[in-house]
């Protein structure tokens, strides 16, 4: 592999492990402000387990391209349907 290319590999897989352990601690913020519990638990689950691959990637020093494109689509479609799942998950749960 190029140097630029593994230099993007690691750039983009630095990115969505921080993006993932952000997007989890807001998630417990929320719930710490009186957010619904469960939606938002549910929702941080992937992000979670992206935070937990990232962390051993990161401390392995070894990344791969499966996590970047999983990682990308993951937070594409919870981006653009959270507020749809948020309402359906509450409803479902109360």
């Amino acid at each position: 592999m190029s140097s630029n290319s593994q230099r993007y590999l690691v750039l983009i897989s630095k990115i969505i492990f921080f993006y993932s352990v952000f997007y989890v601690i807001m998630k417990i913020i929320a719930i710490f402000g009186d957010a619904w519990l469960k939606p938002n638990l549910i929702l941080s689950l992937p992000y979670l387990a992206f935070a937990i691959v990232g962390g051993i990637m990161v401390k392995r020093n070894s990344y791969h391209w499966a996590y970047v494109v999983a990682g990308v689509i993951l937070i594409s479609i919870v981006r653009y349907y959270e507020q749809e799942w948020m309402l359906q998950l509450h409803e479902y749960f109360s």
